[in-house]
């Protein structure tokens, strides 16, 4: 009998409907490939049952207003990103790593970029000045109720936002300001940790350090100019006591697109998830035309190559 009993029991618990509840989630985004890679995370997390709302600008190059996963806010701004200064900047970096512009020019020219570095995040910080200026979309973020807020660190209005709405802050990719987050947020020895992009392994002989201590440098001068930017609006919409860059690195989950096994011996944080590669996904089927052309391949097959959004920069 008791036998019975324990079975009906447990045929019971196995039929009951099981509930989850969705959560709330703010993303405050930016542009470009950000946002192409964060746009993947938020399709996910709308898969899931999770309610999702985008923070976005008038000058939004990306980000669409009207979309069948996520609702939106756009909030109007006298200037954005410049897409010429950040294809300048990433096109000076390909011939850097490419070996076609030597350290000693790579580095004048980072000296001559530190200033598009700043306009560059003064247009964020104007962003997130109107968000906070706005008092009935601030009112409606507030009255919605979120339970936390996906953004990137490379920028600093997202942090902002979430530390002005008392919210919890997940990020979604590696970089800090501009360096890379291990490197702000766990113990870095840059004697046998390489500068991401340097082109350096942990193996490092004499010069190569001298390398790899100059382009700390350099990131540092750049973190400090830009920490001013935020730290005036922390200073006017947070409070005197607020340090803007301890606020950037007080997240709670960082959600790093990289996975360890292609990582140097360094170390990390019991808060950092690595998710490299989860924006892959299973092959669609080829169009019919393209199948056919695969096909006529016979056994050779055939080469699949992508140059890329800076295919211009190819030597």
């Amino acid at each position: 009998m008791r036998l019975i009993y324990c079975c009906s029991a447990l045929l019971l618990l196995i039929l009951l409907p099981r509930t989850c509840q969705g959560g709330n989630i703010l993303v405050f985004s930016t542009e470009g490939s950000h946002w192409i890679n964060m746009d993947i995370l938020v399709q996910a997390l709308h898969a899931r049952g999770h309610n999702l709302t985008i923070v976005r600008s008038t000058k939004s190059w990306y980000i669409k207003d009207n979309s069948t996963y996520y609702s939106s806010y756009t909030v109007p701004v006298e200037r954005s990103l410049d897409k010429d200064s950040i294809t300048r900047i990433v096109s000076a970096v390909i011939d850097f790593e490419r070996g076609a512009l030597p350290l000693t020019s790579f580095l004048h020219m980072t000296v001559g970029m530190f200033g598009t570095f700043v306009e560059a995040h003064e247009a964020v910080g104007e962003f997130a000045s109107a968000v906070l200026d706005d008092k009935e979309l601030l009112r409606m973020l507030k009255d919605t109720k979120f339970d936390l807020v996906l953004t990137d660190p490379c920028w600093g209005s997202g942090p902002i936002l979430a530390k002005y709405l008392n919210l919890p802050v997940v990020y979604n990719v590696r970089w800090l300001i501009p360096e890379e987050a291990h490197f702000g947020i766990a113990p870095s020895p840059i004697s046998y940790i390489p500068i991401t992009g340097s082109g350096l392994t942990d193996k490092m002989s004499f010069f190569q350090r001298v390398k790899n201590v100059m382009l700390y440098v350099f990131n540092q001068v750049q973190t400090y100019l830009v920490r001013e930017v935020y730290q005036k609006i922390c200073d006017k919409y947070l409070g005197p006591n607020n340090d803007f860059y301890q606020l950037l690195i007080d997240a709670e989950i960082w959600l790093m697109r990289v996975d360890f096994v292609f990582e140097y011996p360094r170390p990390t944080m019991p808060n950092v998830v690595y998710m490299g590669g989860f924006q892959c996904k299973p092959a669609k089927p080829l169009p019919q035309h393209l199948e056919d052309f695969v096909q006529s391949s016979g056994e050779h097959g055939v080469i699949l190559m992508s140059l890329g959004t800076f295919v211009s920069e190819l030597p």
